[in-house]
């Protein structure tokens, strides 16, 4: 049978030219980010749990940042190792089942300029670390054995905290320290048990730490997640499980702050505070917002918000914060722990939603590292918003807050009398705590040296009855209140006002005060 002749037209050859030159170009591309995608087991890395690998994983590293940047795979096993460093546009991914397995001799970790740790980097762009593998410090044994150091003769006693009887935070690594870096992320891995803070960003920008799970109940000083005078900041989908502070913003710097941080859909647990700002204040903190966080288990407070080192605190917004089992609500506190320096400002803070349920008895039994227990007798804490004479704390929202207390305070174990209200002490230069001020004459809310407060829609109950009042205002003025429900089994006024001026109070909540300067 005769064939027929295919004559192919002009169009349909530019057509199949057209996708022969996508095929090829694919085909090219596909090389070359195969070509910037190397495993550390090519240089060669053992994932034995034994073999020592940073030389290996670092050779890796480096490569990649010489050819312009990728990926740099650590595959299932688990690869022994000291300090690495993390380079521009190098992507560390651990894939399932990866462990990076921190070395437990102190003598294989450095530090760049500060701290050591296991993943460093200082002055770096675009750098990352993805995947769902661990990054697993061996905190506990990596301390004990620099604490043997000391007591070998080998590490002098600058570095050694003989009260606490143990090495100082900064001679034990941190799993992760970013130093002056930019465009980082953080996703998807698990990081865990550190020999001090779990991880920490300085002088950071643009920040993103997403779906990661921190687990570091190993040893002192375990905060999950340190943000230290960063910018654009975003935490989110995270679960932070930490033996000291959860979620953590410090300021070091007074000539910089922290600055656009967004904290959201998280779950922490903590032996101290959930959400803190302020173990140091320099510089301080502007323009934060978190939402959507869960709570439970934690030692001290569900959000400390905190400035005592001369810095500023300012446009925080905190909403729908559900706590269980956590050993006080709120705490802001403004202080002068810098005595020869500068007060602070600590204003504009609206917190909305909060749901907090407050223990009698201490919520961490469970930690293998627990918070310190108190040296003087006390009664369950309240929530405390305190500034210093002749320096306020301005222009606080709360509204629609729920808090359940405990009760069972008696005047047998403490007290602070209404009529002795001048005895809770200013304590304005101490480490700020909720307990800071020891025992205090209210059960819900203590709160003094404030301007402009407004109180909305808040509920809350002692399970037994207090031989306190719920709420005490001392030295505030521009006071609002507006529904305040007290549920206690008891027959007393339950809002004590003392130097209180302009205050819009509802006709409800009125007949439960008592005005002691009047």
């Amino acid at each position: 049978m005769p064939q027929k002749n295919t004559i192919i037209s002009s169009n349909q050859l530019i057509e199949i030219l057209l996708i022969l030159s996508i095929i090829v170009l694919t085909g090219i591309t596909s090389l070359a980010q195969n070509k910037n995608e190397v495993n550390v087991l090519s240089y060669g890395a053992v994932p034995d749990g034994k073999t020592l690998n940073q030389i290996f994983i670092q050779k890796a590293i480096d490569e990649i940042n010489n050819i312009g940047g990728g990926k740099v795979i650590i595959p299932k096993g688990k690869f022994l190792s000291g300090s690495i460093i993390l380079k521009t546009n190098v992507e560390l991914c651990l894939e399932k089942e990866a462990v990076l397995l921190g070395s437990t001799n102190p003598y294989n970790y450095s530090s760049i300029g500060r701290w050591k740790a296991l993943v460093l980097a200082e002055g770096q762009d675009n750098i990352s670390i993805t995947g769902d593998g661990i990054i697993d410090g061996q905190g506990r044994k990596l301390a004990l054995n620099a604490d043997s150091l000391f007591y070998a003769g080998n590490l002098d006693s600058t570095f050694y905290n003989l009260r606490r009887k143990r090495p100082n935070e900064y001679m034990r690594p941190q799993l992760i320290e970013f130093v002056n870096c930019s465009n980082i992320k953080v996703i998807g891995v698990t990081i865990k048990d550190a020999s001090s803070w779990v991880q920490s960003y300085e002088k950071c920008k643009n920040l993103k730490i997403d779906n990661i799970t921190v687990d570091s109940d190993a040893y002192w000083n375990n905060d999950g997640i340190d943000i230290i005078d960063c910018k654009n900041v975003s935490i989110t989908n995270s679960s932070v499980n930490s033996a000291d502070d959860g979620i953590c913003l410090k300021s070091e710097y007074s000539e910089t702050f922290n600055d656009s941080i967004y904290i959201a859909n998280c779950i922490v647990r903590s032996s101290a505070s959930a959400i803190k700002f302020g173990t140091s204040s320099k510089g301080g903190f502007k323009n934060v917002k978190i939402e959507n966080i869960k709570v439970y288990d934690t030692f001290r407070s569900a959000i400390a918000l905190e400035s005592v080192d001369g810095g500023i605190l300012e446009n925080i917004e905190v909403n729908n914060i559900f706590a269980v089992n956590t050993g006080n609500a709120i705490f802001i506190k403004l202080g002068h722990r810098n005595k020869d320096g500068k007060v602070g400002t600590l204003k504009n803070i609206h917190i909305s939603n909060i749901r907090v349920q407050i223990p009698f008895e201490t919520p961490d039994l469970e930690y293998d590292i627990r918070g310190p227990q108190l040296g003087f007798f006390h009664n369950p804490f309240p929530a405390s918003i305190t500034g210093m004479p002749g320096y306020f704390i301005e222009n606080v929202v709360l509204e629609n807050i729920d808090i359940i207390y405990p009760g069972r305070g008696n005047d047998g174990l403490a007290i602070i009398p209404l009529n002795r209200l001048n005895d809770v002490p200013e304590s304005e230069n101490e480490y700020p705590e909720f307990h800071m001020f020891g025992e205090l004459p209210a059960w819900a809310f203590y709160v003094r040296h404030v301007k402009g407060l407004k109180m909305k829609n808040i509920n809350v109950r002692a399970e037994k009855p207090d031989y306190r009042p719920a709420f005490v205002f001392d030295d505030v003025s521009d006071l609002t209140l507006n529904k305040i429900e007290i549920n206690e089994e008891a027959n007393k006024h339950q809002i004590i006002l003392n130097n209180v001026s302009d205050q819009e109070i509802d006709e409800r909540t009125s007949q439960q005060i008592l005005e002691l300067n009047k």
